[in-house]
């Protein structure tokens, strides 16, 4: 085997390990694409960035793991395609959740805007791909959703009526509703619009999956007079889920995020 090696050159392996660091920014870009995960099982958002050649992870992030924390020589700098430098402090054994899964990584720790970024190296050694057509992250057969990075986009999305509803007067029902946009993020709590002009109707809040296709937005009319909801008027506002957190005493380990999305939706087809 080592013979087989003798005579080609590998330009990576001719320098030191912590040399020719690169990223494409160092600081987040508006379209620049996220995933939701966790880093040694503290929950953060992750920039997918096929042109840094390492993964990062943001300093005060760092400083929480710092029972990992292994330093390395000074004056080694992390470079962006645009010219701008940052030092690297020092790298991290972690285990980085991504979908359903985890995956052990050596990180570098930088003074970076995002709390993480997601490297080709990462990407390669654990035979992610990328759909930008379909802003998904894929290994494995998981399918894994990205979103992307302006402020309107991920942190809200609109639902709107999927047909014309009659809200009766001081009732209860749920209305069947469509993402104003898709792909933003998947799994989402529902509130109520400021935006809506009937007054005297209230939103509950709900976890929802944005990938069915229907979500159920349950309503309340407190007025005296049926109240109408046009096909296509914005009835719920979407936050996305960062992170779930399962107490072990109330629900057991087989139990996960589908099937309690499915119990919800036939409690309120029940009702």
């Amino acid at each position: 085997m080592y013979g087989r090696l003798t005579g080609r050159r590998l330009p990576f392996l001719n320098k030191a390990p912590e040399e020719g660091l690169k990223v494409s920014a160092l600081h987040g870009a508006r379209n620049g694409l996220y995933v939701e995960g966790s880093i040694c099982s503290i929950p953060c958002v992750m920039l997918v960035d096929t042109g840094a050649n390492v993964t990062l992870v943001r300093t005060d992030l760092a400083q929480k793991l710092k029972d990992n924390f292994i330093y390395t020589a000074p004056n080694i700098f992390l470079k962006s395609a645009t010219g701008e430098k940052a030092e690297i402090h020092g790298k991290l054994d972690a285990a980085i959740e991504c979908g359903s899964r985890k995956f052990q990584h050596r990180i570098y720790v930088a003074d970076i805007t995002d709390p993480c970024i997601l490297g080709l190296d990462f990407l390669q050694k654990f035979n992610f791909t990328v759909d930008l057509e379909k802003n998904e992250l894929r290994t494995g057969g998981e399918e894994i959703l990205l979103f992307s990075a302006s402020a309107e986009h991920s942190k809200l999305c609109f639902v709107l009526a999927k047909e014309k509803t009659i809200i009766p007067a001081r009732s209860e029902c749920l209305i069947q509703g469509v993402p104003e946009v898709s792909g933003k993020f998947r799994y989402a709590v529902t509130d109520f619009p400021s935006q809506v002009s009937q007054k005297g109707v209230l939103v509950a809040a709900t976890l929802v999956d944005l990938k069915r296709e229907a979500i159920p937005v349950r309503v309340l009319n407190l007025d005296n007079k049926p109240k109408t909801v046009d096909k296509g008027a914005v009835i719920a506002t979407c936050a996305p889920v960062v992170d779930f957190v399962v107490r072990p005493q109330e629900f057991s380990k087989s139990l996960r995020l589908p099937s309690i999305l499915e119990n919800l939706e036939r409690l309120n087809e029940e009702q």
